[in-house]
């Protein structure tokens, strides 16, 4: 197919894609598609992801011969993440550049813990890579979907939440948290049991998936059961494309960002809390004066499991 001069294919007469301005989670983009696209198009997703300033500036044929490919796989790439052409990727990318203080913090953004990092680096690496998790994710999520899961979740007759691993641990978390405003949910982070529970859900019912890669077998097989049966099915992933968006009916996704020494795995976790936590602080706002009496019987019941210590009197150093 021929690529114009201006690095953009042809368009059909009858294509009404709305034009695109400048995009400063278009590196969230990226990086969430990237395990999904085709082996060329994931040379040149690299190469933004690893230089996104440069690439603003490079011309569509200086950016293939640096990939190895063609003008017309650099164009391909450009729609696969949702863009027309080119000129709208460089655009999209000085804004991200210029969104996020400038390319020494899109650097920063994709570090990797380095070997030779002192505690003192890694300390201020995963202090980054956490907070970008949760703004990203905050950024990326989309609130007309959140507000419609939570519409589920509010006339739930129960609530079902899988999660394995890391996503096991974040199940549990939102399973309190319900529980603590009287909502009835249940987290099961064994496979087994999940797909127990899931086979005897039905209408009225809504079974919430957490996946960062959203190819956790075990998560997919139980909301597929779940589905089967008509409960209402939510997965909370890091990749739009993945297999368990097959399986559900609302797709909420997170920002985080795996690296070599597995901080992707703590990120993650981070960043489906923050969407937990949107979850629950908005369902809680439904019914403002329920909530906080739930709150404050929980509460109340929780410190009475308190050690009460004695004051005692500070003693004087001298003699």
């Amino acid at each position: 197919m021929a690529v114009n001069e201006a690095g953009t294919e042809p368009s059909s007469p009858h294509e009404s894609e709305p034009h695109r301005g400048p995009d400063p989670g278009i590196l969230i983009t990226i990086r969430s598609l990237l395990p999904d696209l085709a082996p060329v198009e994931q040379r040149v997703a690299q190469a933004v992801l690893d230089d996104p300033g440069g690439v603003a500036w490079r011309s569509i044929s200086e950016l293939a011969r640096t990939c190895g490919t063609s003008a017309t796989s650099v164009v391909r790439f450009c729609r696969a993440i949702g863009l027309r052409g080119y000129p709208e990727l460089r655009l999209a990318l000085a804004g991200a550049v210029a969104h996020g203080g400038g390319a020494d913090r899109i650097v920063a953004a994709s570090a990797d813990i380095d070997p030779d990092d002192d505690p003192v680096t890694i300390t201020k690496k995963i202090a980054f890579a956490d907070a970008a998790a949760v703004t990203d994710t905050a950024s990326r999520l989309d609130t007309a979907t959140l507000v419609r899961v939570v519409d589920a979740l509010e006339s739930a007759s129960r609530i079902d939440i899988y999660g394995v691993g890391a996503s096991g641990f974040v199940a549990v978390d939102l399973q309190m948290k319900l529980q603590r405003i009287n909502r009835p949910a249940f987290a099961w982070p064994d496979p087994h049991m999940a797909t127990t529970s899931a086979a005897l859900r039905g209408t009225g019912d809504v079974a919430i998936g957490l996946s960062h890669t959203g190819t956790t077998v075990d998560t997919i097989d139980a909301l597929a059961e779940a589905r089967s049966h008509g409960a209402t099915t939510v997965a909370i992933t890091n990749f739009p494309w993945s297999p368990i968006t097959d399986v559900t009916d609302f797709v909420l996704l997170t920002a985080a960002r795996e690296t070599a020494f597995r901080t992707g795995a703590m990120t993650s976790r981070i960043a489906q809390l923050t969407v937990i936590d949107c979850l629950f602080v908005t369902l809680a706002q439904r019914d403002r004066p329920g909530t906080l009496e739930a709150l404050e019987r929980t509460f109340t019941a929780a410190q009475a499991k308190r050690v009460r210590r004695p004051r005692h009197p500070r003693q004087s150093s001298g003699g």
